[in-house]
């Protein structure tokens, strides 16, 4: 019974994680609301966040691979949390030429599609650094 009581205390937490990881996100994002962009049907908006949620599971996943309790869980998800929140920010700071969030509000897929990248391919390195 353990193992199931083990896999919804996890679970909970871990959607938990990821819905404070978005409402953060969705304050990072100044000119327009990523939920109403969504609804819209921005595509380039809904990769980003996609990405974003990914990347936090893949956190996720690997601390609960390689943790001894729910505790150290929550911690790698907040430092997950922040260290995706810094890719982004860094994401939109070597992108001089153009503002990521302009692109993504105007619907620009390919940008949605690196962004999406970004955090999905920097949640596998923060998660294999937990190891």
């Amino acid at each position: 019974m353990e193992p199931f009581v083990s896999t919804l205390i996890y679970f909970f937490v871990s959607i938990a994680i990821v819905l404070v990881g978005l409402v953060i996100f969705e304050l990072l994002t100044q000119k327009y609301k990523d939920w109403d962009e969504v609804l819209k049907g921005n595509h380039a908006v809904a990769l980003s966040i996609g990405g974003k949620i990914v990347g936090i599971c893949i956190v996720l996943a690997f601390s609960i691979y390689n943790s001894a309790d729910i505790v150290e869980t929550l911690i790698w998800g907040g430092v997950g949390i922040v260290l995706q929140m810094i890719a982004y920010l860094l994401f939109q700071l070597f992108t001089r030429t153009f503002s990521v969030e302009e692109q993504l509000q105007k619907g620009n897929i390919a940008v949605g599609i690196i962004s999406m990248s970004v955090s999905i391919g920097l949640g596998f390195v923060i998660g294999a650094s937990i190891t």
